[in-house]
């Protein structure tokens, strides 16, 4: 009960950083309104800088592990810092997110008991794949297709 009550002192952080709506997905793609709604309701408290801190991410450990999944999300995926991408980053991570919402990996599973109005139905995940796919070969068209020689394949400068 006691090592309980200390960690209760060890807070980790659970910042949202600001936005710059300039260089959000929103801002750069085109994002019809039904697709926007459901990237709302499913991916933005993870994946943006405008994370609802739940009750339960004030109390240990469980705020260890929920600070830590939106840090990972936001490393691996911000929409609010698509604008940052470049355009061959930009279609990977447009097709890592069909293939993850069509694998059931995201929006993760722990997450989804207290958040059940984040599961995708079908319909939704065939929406926001289509939208993804259309996007992705919207950015090649345009000229997007070549990997940056400074950029290995995960998306790192290479130095």
């Amino acid at each position: 009960m006691v090592l309980l009550v200390l960690a209760q002192f060890i807070r980790p952080e659970r910042s949202n950083p600001p936005v710059d709506p300039a260089r959000t997905l929103s801002a750069t793609l085109e994002v019809p309104a039904p697709v926007q709604a459901i990237l709302d309701r499913s991916c933005t408290d993870c994946h943006t800088h405008r994370t609802v801190w739940p009750w339960y991410s004030r109390i240990a450990p469980i705020s260890w592990l929920v600070a830590h999944d939106v840090e990972e999300g936001r490393e691996h995926l911000d929409l609010d810092e698509w604008a940052g991408l470049s355009p061959y980053r930009q279609q990977k991570k447009l097709d890592e997110i069909c293939e993850e919402i069509e694998e059931g990996e995201m929006p993760l599973p722990v997450y989804l008991p207290l958040h059940p109005q984040a599961r995708l139905s079908e319909e939704e995940v065939a929406t926001l794949c289509a939208w993804a796919t259309a996007e992705r070969d919207r950015i090649r068209a345009a000229g997007g297709a070549e990997r940056p020689a400074d950029e290995d394949d995960d998306g790192d400068e290479e130095h």
